[in-house]
């Protein structure tokens, strides 16, 4: 059966196109998709993402535990509010998911999880959380509001009581505090995001949800649906489950090696598997592409490089750059010209360095500049 978020019937209201996502009827545009991408890049948009699952985790042994769950390190997490992004690994070494780990305490964390991994993730969670008698807690009592573009923090900065705004103007990149809203709703405002615009993802309590919503109307942030959210992250540079990664695919071949801490005396799941991957430097690569004819890159397009071929994983049509843009995964080794199969032709495509796009600018040599 398809769930639905409280801001289901706000959604439909404003027009929303509503299509099946992970089993969630969410909205996948207001209109226009290409309209929802530009405002964030240029204004201020909200995506209601309270699809996804908040996780909080309690006990003496939560930092151990934690230390042997995720790939990155917990120990980097030293003060209460700051942020850690990971994936979760299997004995494989191939990605359960990946997620964002928030410290609250010495005997508490929060973790966010995505959406259509949520049963898989929480089973898996309480079976290694069990030796460590760590509590899991879903809190299925929360939604979450994603406020993201230029003009987003101080959007909500003037939503929230004075008395918190001071700290939230001051509020560092991957962390998170609590605040209230002027409402008199209790909030957990993360400056985190999935858009590449500064901004701010809110847990709000599920019957403040609607409420909040509206304020964020009325301050002048409009609706973006998961069409444009999607868009803005492959411009980003940022990884999708499910289509980028799996349970089949290590942190190495999806482009996250930054996000495996393999520090000394840390026996985190998986650990020996990318440690032999790593030592034997043969791992498939995932690599960006541009293509400067017309035309999208499509997933499941196949990739020819001089090492071998590969295929399209993300792909999409960049609103901001006005080019085809795409994550693929090729064998390792040197890559020569670079070609995409595209109905039987061999259409020549850029590999650059990603992400494409960063708070609004085109990264150096994605345009072909020099």
């Amino acid at each position: 059966m398809t769930q639905k978020t409280l801001l289901n019937d706000t959604h439909r209201a404003l027009g929303a196109k509503m299509v099946d996502f992970g089993g969630w009827d969410m909205p996948i545009h207001y209109g226009s998709q290409l309209d929802e991408h530009h405002l964030v890049r240029a204004d201020a948009g909200m995506f209601d993402v309270s699809h996804m699952t908040v996780v909080d985790l309690r006990g003496e042994k939560v930092r151990a535990f934690l230390r042997r769950l995720l790939a990155n390190s917990v120990d980097k997490l030293k003060v209460p509010g700051k942020a850690l992004y990971s994936c979760m690994l299997n004995a494989q070494g191939g990605v359960i998911d990946d997620l964002i780990v928030y410290y609250l305490g010495e005997d508490f964390f929060r973790m966010v999880v995505n959406a259509s991994t949520r049963e898989k993730d929480l089973a898996w969670i309480r079976k290694q959380a069990a030796a460590f008698d760590v509590a899991v807690t879903e809190r299925e009592d929360l939604a979450i509001i994603a406020v993201q573009g230029p003009t987003a923090r101080e959007k909500v900065i003037g939503l929230v009581a004075e008395s918190d705004r001071a700290a939230l103007q001051k509020l560092g990149r991957f962390a998170a505090l609590e605040a209230t809203a002027t409402s008199g709703a209790p909030l957990f405002v993360a400056r985190t995001g999935y858009t590449g615009e500064d901004g701010f993802e809110i847990l709000v309590a599920q019957d403040q949800v609607v409420a909040f919503w509206n304020a964020l109307a009325g301050a002048g942030v409009r609706p973006a649906g998961l069409g444009a959210r999607d868009t803005l992250r492959l411009e980003a540079g940022m990884n999708l489950y499910g289509q980028d990664m799996d349970e089949a695919i290590s942190p190495f071949e999806a482009a996250l090696a930054w996000t495996v801490a393999l520090d000394e005396g840390r026996d985190f799941i998986g650990r020996d598997v990318l440690e032999a991957q790593k030592a034997a430097g043969d791992a498939r690569q995932m690599i960006g592409l541009v293509m400067d004819e017309k035309g999208v890159l499509r997933h499941g397009q196949a990739v020819n490089t001089a090492s071998g071929s590969g295929e399209i994983l993300s792909g999409t049509f960049s609103p901001t750059l006005g080019k085809g843009i795409a994550f693929a995964r090729v064998p390792a080794g040197e890559l020569g010209q670079v070609h995409v199969d595209i109905r039987g032709r061999q259409v020549p495509v850029r590999v650059v360095k990603f992400p494409f796009v960063r708070e609004g600018q085109a990264q150096p040599g994605v345009l072909g500049e020099g």
